[in-house]
């Protein structure tokens, strides 16, 4: 049986953070750490070491996105969740480009939660639906201009792994479309990662949809 998935919940606000807190509790994750600010946040996090920081932007200190920024610098295998009240375009898009893998508005559903969770620790990104559209869309734009394109250096099996993370699939269901094992899909995403020189599967994500692979139609 695989160790619990440690967690750190960050929210200023003390009645929703315990609810929070005790409802990842009940589900069988393992909180390792709270904090109400992004100052004890931050003091918190190395000691602690969750893989998965539930933060809500709004909060007193640094707020959180420059907490997923310094979280992510001391700790890139970290994954950040954002929970928070707010759906605007740029509080969306600034946590994304600090790092974040998931973001979620606190009107989520509590199964909608634990299900972030589970999928950002293994690696997925996670939107609230009607976010993610958002984030594509200006990534697109943001990459109008010409661009090197270093999948030259990529083999064809890297290539279409690469395609399928783009159009959001998990490890999983990439394994069972290919019939591989999760494993090897993990291992082609850090080789290419290895080689396009970036650190998270955020990073590839923006870069592939960047370029165009989810809308290729050969995955």
């Amino acid at each position: 049986m695989s160790d619990p998935i440690r967690l750190m919940v960050v929210d200023d606000h003390p009645m929703w953070r315990d609810a929070v807190e005790r409802d990842l509790i009940a589900a069988g994750f393992d909180v390792v750490a709270v904090a109400a600010d992004g100052h004890q946040a931050l003091a918190r996090f190395p000691a602690a070491r969750p893989q998965v920081v539930v933060l809500d932007l709004q909060i007193p200190g640094p707020n959180g996105v420059e907490v997923t920024a310094q979280v992510l610098q001391h700790d890139p295998a970290a994954r950040v969740l954002i929970l928070s009240a707010s759906g605007e375009q740029q509080d969306v898009l600034e946590a994304v480009k600090a790092g974040a893998t998931g973001y979620l508005v606190k009107s989520a559903s509590r199964e909608e939660l634990l299900d972030a969770v589970r999928r950002v620790a293994a690696g997925d990104t996670v939107f609230t639906p009607g976010l993610a559209g958002l984030v594509l869309g200006e990534f697109r734009r943001m990459a109008d201009g010409p661009a090197d394109d270093p999948r030259d250096e990529l083999t064809e099996r890297e290539t279409e792994i690469l395609k399928m993370v783009a159009k959001g699939m998990s490890y999983k269901q990439i394994a069972d479309r290919l019939v591989i094992s999760h494993r090897t899909v993990q291992n082609h995403v850090q080789n290419t990662l290895r080689k396009l020189q970036m650190n998270n599967r955020v990073q590839l994500t923006r870069w592939a949809i960047a370029h165009g692979l989810d809308d290729d139609d050969g995955a």
